[in-house]
């Protein structure tokens, strides 16, 4: 199955370190990132899972919800997971599926043949809280995933999702944004009452809105 933005993420049940758990009821009304891993006891998803750990607190500013997933059972995520504790010096606070029977992965369209036929790729989901796709990434094995950036996404994300803007290059919360074409130039100064700039008539920035 192959899925892009926009399409509605597939529900699953599934066997995960903190017991078994229904995707949508674990999100809730609230938005999700999924990403995966090719096996435990991987170093580079072992610094992933410890960063992850570590920025709960972000995540729950932006009323979001992270899974882990590995194609590994429960009692190999158990030893994992206390080796992650150990190493990156934090506590494993979400949930990791055991995918040994590949179903979410298949799902997901996690297992890259050319990749390798056994292990998931390292993919990453964003999931609004609509339960639709709006983030796909998928990472090689050597490179490790950047989730301030993610972070910096899902802020995007949400703030582009309430109001009729765009953000540019770069952008962090709290920085001018774009606003979207489709908004006329005599309706700016209702709409984004904080002021804007012209800098070509398709280029036009304000102030972040929800500030």
């Amino acid at each position: 199955m192959t899925l892009r933005l926009g399409d509605i993420a597939p529900n699953f049940q599934a066997e995960t370190s903190q017991g078994k758990i229904d995707f949508y009821e674990y999100l809730g009304d609230g938005w999700g990132v999924l990403f995966s891993h090719p096996a435990d006891y991987t170093p580079v998803c072992t610094t992933e899972l410890g960063a992850v750990a570590k920025l709960k607190e972000e995540f729950e500013k932006r009323n979001t919800k992270v899974m882990a997933l590995s194609v590994d059972g429960l009692e190999s995520h158990k030893g994992w997971i206390s080796d992650i504790n150990e190493t990156q010096h934090t506590e494993v606070n979400f949930p990791i599926i055991a995918d040994e029977d590949k179903k979410i992965s298949q799902l997901y369209d996690m297992i890259h043949p050319n990749s390798n036929e056994n292990f998931t790729v390292r993919s990453v989901f964003v999931i609004g809280n609509d339960k639709k796709i709006k983030l796909i990434i998928t990472y090689p094995a050597s490179t490790g995933r950047n989730f301030d950036e993610l972070l910096r996404v899902i802020d995007s994300l949400q703030l582009t999702a309430n109001y009729s803007v765009a953000t540019p290059v770069n952008w962090k919360h709290g920085e001018d944004v774009v606003i979207a074409p489709a908004i006329k130039d005599q309706d700016i100064p209702e709409k984004f009452p904080k002021g804007h700039q012209v800098i070509k008539p398709y280029l036009r920035t304000t102030p972040q809105p929800n500030l």
